[in-house]
């Protein structure tokens, strides 16, 4: 039963969510959250995970999802799931592209959504950041109590990129931000 519950949720994330993983986020949260399969911490502990292994967040994020509560079964189906619209959209998209486009109505679709996403990723970012920085929880009971090593963290890796791109003139990479990411949780949280 929690296998066809896992495949029937991220089905819908994946048929109504849009601007990619990031875009998801907010609307697997609100369903792992609900159904109780995580929790708060869990969950960004998950993001963090699918953020650092390669592939696509969202197909990251279902897998992981699935394999805690069903195993193996249950990544596969979370998986097929968020992955089955994109792959049905894309291949009927390829089909009609260039005449559907042409249309009014469809570029003001897409233009009405795009703000949409916006919103959305950057609604979870602020709270992913509060959550991170400080245990913020939402509701009449929530509050932002600051976690002092979660923000030394963040500054650190702030000086980091800012001093780096200063002195080479360019991003650091992200895998080694990540990697020092890990090195400071290590050395923060032992």
């Amino acid at each position: 039963m929690i296998c066809l519950t896992l495949f029937w949720n991220f089905l819908m994330i994946g048929t109504l969510s849009f601007g990619g993983g990031y875009g998801m986020i907010s609307l697997v949260r609100e369903v792992v959250l609900g159904h109780g399969w995580l929790t708060e911490s869990e969950f960004l502990s998950f993001i963090a995970v699918s953020e650092s292994t390669p592939g696509p967040l969202a197909v990251n994020m279902a897998t992981f999802i699935g394999s805690s509560q069903a195993g193996l079964p249950g990544a596969l189906v979370a998986t097929l799931g968020v992955v089955l619209p994109s792959f049905v959209i894309i291949l009927l998209v390829a089909a009609v592209l260039r005449s559907v486009l042409r249309y009014a109505g469809v570029q003001a679709v897409l233009d009405g959504v795009r703000p949409c996403v916006v919103a959305m990723i950057l609604a979870t970012a602020v709270t992913m950041s509060l959550s991170t920085l400080g245990g913020y929880t939402a509701g009449p009971a929530g509050g932002f109590a600051p976690d002092g090593r979660a923000i030394a963290v963040f500054v650190l890796l702030g000086l980091v990129h800012c001093g780096y791109k200063k002195i080479r003139q360019k991003a650091p990479s992200p895998i080694g931000m990540i990697l020092l990411s890990a090195v400071l949780g290590i050395v923060f949280w032992h």
